[in-house]
């Protein structure tokens, strides 16, 4: 931070001296952003949209990509590496956006919360279960204003869907489907074969942080990385947060107790097809099942890879089933409703009964609905964590942290689809125990009961100097 930027940051300054309608410099949030482009670049500037951040310091590793971000906050010191930024500058900064690759999410993330930053973290919170318990413990430890950009869940839909479903319009909920057309990234292929040189604008290094050392290779910065387990989270992680929010919000679902999955597959043989553990299949359907006190169990179908359910009879020939691509539909034992993706457009079945049902608005709305979720969390760090702003915040880590358990208890079917038999070389020989069982899960002690190999996917081991720090 130069000397003018940090003596604007600190002049405390009457209100009434500035006049109404503007903000004095000590009641802003300065704001060190960790990823600085693509959605990182988006997320900065809605933070100063806000009209209650300053962007003090911005950090990418790829001077490419933070280019933009950079020259719209030129006052803004940029660094290359998150671990000397929070080392020289932490004192001069109250939080951090954290919008890197997934792998990275938990690492700076408790590291800024160690040093009493408040944080905001894209979604998927977390690339790991361990990680986002860790996540959620933390944010409570250290008492810190917490949101993951989700920001869907400040839309009035949710809202509404919780409104009605309080009000008992469907009854009770048994069965969710929930799906989406991505990936429309490659998944489901083998690493590619050549390294190619690193462009001298990227510290390769830095971008691989916590995952295992690999060459460089073409098409994985800046976007196809999330087709790959050691830095994405598949299909289902990048949008599930965004998509089985609104029916995990509504039916107040905590941990899945058992989870089972198919996958889609690509031929490469008669007999057996491609086998490419180091990234998430083509396709996917995941089956979890959820206890809700005093209710039915509820079944959560989860569909990627462009799969859908079977549209409901309530729903016209004509008419849209989600948003067409995404969505989510719940069936209770008195009707069903539906949403899009972010919980737009929420609808009772038939349609026509959305305009007809009337019940009270009990839920607070966030001013400015989804685009208020920036804004929504700086208020509340400038508040404090004690502030009646952070006690109605959206998507608070005590909040995203078990959805994102659940998104990846998903990942950890999935992944555990494939592992096969020891020593299986030929196609007669080739066994799939994962396949063929429903994995049961404990969710306090985030442990598959029945099948012990899934549990290496629950916390992954983190390359040599880059250790999750313990919060």
């Amino acid at each position: 931070m130069d000397a003018s930027l940090a003596a604007a940051a600190f002049t405390i300054v009457p209100r009434h001296v500035l006049g109404r309608g503007y903000v004095a410099p000590s009641d802003k949030l300065l704001v060190a952003g960790v990823g600085a482009g693509g959605k990182g670049e988006s997320d900065i500037a809605n933070f100063f949209k806000s009209g209650k951040a300053e962007i003090a310091y911005l950090c990418d590793v790829d001077d490419r990509r933070s280019l933009k971000t950079r020259t719209n906050f030129p006052k803004a010191k940029y660094y290359k590496d998150w671990r000397e930024l929070l080392d020289k500058e932490h004192k001069n900064f109250d939080a951090v956006s954290v919008s890197t690759p997934d792998h990275n999410h938990a690492i700076v993330a408790l590291s800024a919360m160690q040093l009493g930053k408040h944080v905001y973290v894209q979604k998927p919170l977390t690339h790991d279960i361990y990680e986002a318990r860790q996540m959620t413990e933390a944010a409570k430890r250290y008492k810190v204003v917490t949101q993951m950009g989700n920001q869907g869940s400040s839309g009035d839909g949710v809202r509404q869907m919780r409104e009605w479903y309080n009000a008992g319009i469907i009854g009770d909920a048994h069965t969710v489907y929930c799906w989406t057309d991505r990936p429309v990234w490659p998944q489901g292929i083998a690493w590619p074969p050549k390294a190619k040189s690193i462009p001298p604008e990227l510290n390769w290094d830095l971008w691989l942080g916590t995952a295992p050392y690999k060459d460089y290779v073409d098409n994985l910065v800046p976007f196809n990385w999330r087709g790959w387990w050691d830095y994405g989270t598949g299909a289902l992680g990048d949008m599930g947060c965004h998509i089985i929010e609104p029916a995990f919000r509504t039916l107040g679902l905590g941990y899945p107790y058992q989870c089972e999955c198919s996958v889609g597959s690509i031929y490469v043989g008669e007999f057996d097809r491609g086998y490419f553990p180091d990234g998430p299949p083509p396709s996917s359907h995941v089956v979890l099942k959820f206890k809700v006190p005093g209710k039915p169990d509820v079944t959560f179908h989860w569909f990627d890879g462009g799969i859908q359910p079977e549209r409901p009879e309530e729903l016209g020939p004509n008419e849209q089933m989600g948003d067409g691509g995404n969505g989510v539909l719940i069936l209770g034992t008195k009707g069903k409703m539906m949403c899009s993706t972010y919980g737009i457009n929420p609808q009772l079945l038939p349609t026509s009964r959305t305009m007809q049902v009337q019940v009270p608005a009990t839920i607070p709305r966030v001013k400015g609905g989804i685009d208020g979720h920036y804004a929504q969390w700086v208020e509340a760090a400038i508040a404090g964590p004690d502030s009646k702003e952070a006690s109605l915040l959206s998507s608070s880590f005590d909040i995203s942290g078990p959805l994102t358990e659940t998104v990846l208890m998903g990942n950890l079917a999935i992944r555990s689809f494939d592992i096969r038999k020891p020593n299986a070389k030929t196609k007669g020989d080739f066994d799939y125990p994962g396949r063929y069982i429903t994995l049961l899960w404990d969710g306090t002690q985030m442990k598959v009961t029945n099948f012990d190999d899934a549990n290496q996917f629950v916390r992954r081991t983190y390359r040599d100097g880059w250790n999750i720090m313990s919060s």
